[in-house]
């Protein structure tokens, strides 16, 4: 094999290869921290950003299989964020590009879940790096460019230079916190709206464009994030009792 190919191959290794077995305690402890930094208002204000960087990861990528042309994303330092795409401004695509974004985190952490039980939890770390990748194209401000470059970097500092029960912790720990955090912005979305500081929310959007009322998409919204954690959230623990 060439010199030029090693790299390549290296890295579809470190891919592909399963991960160890994680240890019930690991994941306790895990499941844990999640808790604090979603529950503890000073970590959530961190953490938040996470959430967003999904949220408008979602917004993007469904605008992208709707076929609508991306043109940018936005991160902003009160965790804040728009995705920004064209096409038609109305119909089934638009719909499903607003609905997206707040239950991208509880579907991304589904999804990472089902991955968990593949024996492959790095590969949720790579899931991660690559979409912080694809996003840093689109990026067009620069605290959204530092929130995306602090997120990415230290996931691929775990994937490359961590040991094997670090990227499997981190793993965990990330799919839980997906979960358990997904439901706290639909909250803090309808508090909003109860006081009338959201005018302009993804709830309302959909409101205008199929006439269904706001609350029922706030209610829409958390549906799906409270099904995914109570859905993965049992994958995961079924892993390791």
């Amino acid at each position: 094999m060439s010199s030029e190919l090693m790299p390549r191959a290296d890295l579809w290794e470190r891919v592909v290869t399963p991960s160890i077995a994680p240890e019930p305690r690991v994941v306790a402890i895990a499941a844990v921290l999640v808790l604090v930094v979603v529950l503890e208002p000073h970590a959530w204000r961190v953490t938040r950003n996470v959430v967003t960087i999904v949220h408008e990861g979602a917004h993007l990528l469904v605008a992208l299989l709707c076929g609508r042309r991306l043109k940018g994303v936005r991160v902003h330092s009160d965790t804040s964020g728009v995705a920004v795409s064209s096409g038609k401004p109305t119909g089934l695509g638009m719909v499903l590009t607003t609905f997206a974004g707040y239950v991208g985190p509880g579907l991304l952490g589904l999804g990472a879940a089902a991955v968990l039980g593949t024996g492959h939890a790095v590969l949720v770390l790579w899931i991660g790096v690559a979409a912080i990748a694809a996003m840093l194209l689109l990026v067009r401000n620069l605290y959204g460019l530092l929130a995306l470059g602090v997120v990415g970097a230290g996931l691929f500092a775990l994937v490359w230079f961590g040991t094997a029960q670090l990227q499997v912790a981190a793993a965990y720990f990330t799919t839980l916190f997906l979960l358990v955090a997904a439901p706290r912005p639909v909250l803090e979305l309808q508090r909003a709206r109860r006081r009338g500081r959201a005018p302009g929310s993804d709830a309302d959007q959909l409101a205008a464009l199929t006439r269904i009322p706001g609350a029922f998409w706030v209610a829409a919204f958390l549906v799906v994030d409270v099904a995914c954690l109570v859905v993965g959230g049992r994958w995961v623990f079924d892993l390791v009792v």
